[in-house]
């Protein structure tokens, strides 16, 4: 493979060799029409292995047909949910490709994936009382801590993924209606806003009060100087939300499988709980569909000792 220039993409010689148009096409797909990073690099690496697998059988761009996809399909050694993946991926940049007439028509349009039904997520969710456990243990005697309260919460009480609460400004935390509100950037640049939770508010209010953050376009959550007394002005990463995560789970004595989806899933199990309606939970994750929403609902995992004794012999 060889790099795309300033966008920094490999290249597979089967694109290469299939000349100019093809390379400027194949680094406009990924560099332009993906706009979610995370999703750019796993479908980049998807169409590689491929690109890759028809390299090595001596297959040119324009002769891979249904029947090599369906090879490859089926003999790749992934999970069922990666083969699928996989196939999207591949599916996604042969309709480009089409559609910029570098390929007559996409061999991958009638191929089938691997059956994988998911009705409940994998994230790990805790308990209503694990949830204040957490947030009461966070030490609000330092800017860092108010700052981890606060955006524990928000995620907690708004379903927020931790994308789009690292991704809020100052002005996003905005009052209308006598109340607060909080505008989250969501997937595919879509704005979602929604109510502030009491709870969440009064944490939020503490740490912006502390921090004295007042800038409307600066980031609302950011890294702490080594003093430990004032704001960056760098938003805070993933990978340091999560570290933050793992170290307050860890203190309050929580699983150590609690991550940044779990607050998403808790939220949303004690919202159902406590008599929300699968729609309205579906409006406030900002969800297209309620099949996503509902992956979240674990109300129905715990089963009473009552319904076991029903068991009669």
């Amino acid at each position: 493979m060889t790099r795309a220039g300033s966008a920094g993409l490999a290249l597979p010689r089967v694109i290469v060799e299939a000349g100019p148009t093809a390379v400027g096409k194949f680094v406009e797909f990924f560099a332009g029409r993906i706009a979610n990073e995370r999703t750019r690099a796993a479908y980049a690496r998807a169409a590689g292995q491929f690109l890759g697998w028809c390299e090595a059988l001596g297959l040119r761009l324009e002769a891979v047909s249904p029947l090599h996809v369906a090879a490859y399909i089926r003999t790749h050694p992934g999970s069922a949910p990666t083969v699928k993946q996989h196939l999207a991926a591949i599916r996604m940049l042969c309709d480009w490709l089409v559609v910029s007439q570098v390929l007559p028509v996409n061999p991958a349009a009638a191929v089938r994936g691997p059956k994988h039904v998911v009705t409940k997520g994998s994230t790990p969710v805790l308990s209503p009382a694990e949830a204040r456990k957490l947030l009461e243990a966070t030490d609000t005697g330092s800017l860092a801590g108010l700052r981890d309260r606060a955006l524990l919460s928000v995620m907690l009480y708004s379903f927020a993924r931790v994308s789009a609460v690292l991704g809020m400004r100052r002005q996003d935390y905005f009052g209308q209606s006598a109340r607060g509100w909080l505008r989250l950037h969501e997937k595919g640049g879509k704005r979602h806003d929604v109510p502030a939770h009491h709870r969440a508010a009064a944490a939020l209010d503490a740490y912006v009060e502390a921090a004295g953050l007042e800038e409307p376009k600066a980031a609302l959550f950011q890294s702490v100087d080594p003093a430990g007394r004032r704001l960056t002005g760098r938003a805070l990463e993933r990978r340091v939300v999560l570290a933050m995560i793992k170290r307050r789970a860890a203190a309050a004595g929580l699983p150590p499988t609690t991550c940044g989806h779990t607050f998403r899933a808790t939220g949303i199990t004690a919202y159902l709980s406590n008599g929300g309606t699968l729609e309205h939970a579906q409006q406030i994750a900002g969800h297209a569909s309620p099949k996503t929403t509902k992956l979240y609902d674990r109300t129905g995992d715990t089963v009473t000792v009552d319904e076991i004794e029903r068991i009669v012999m």
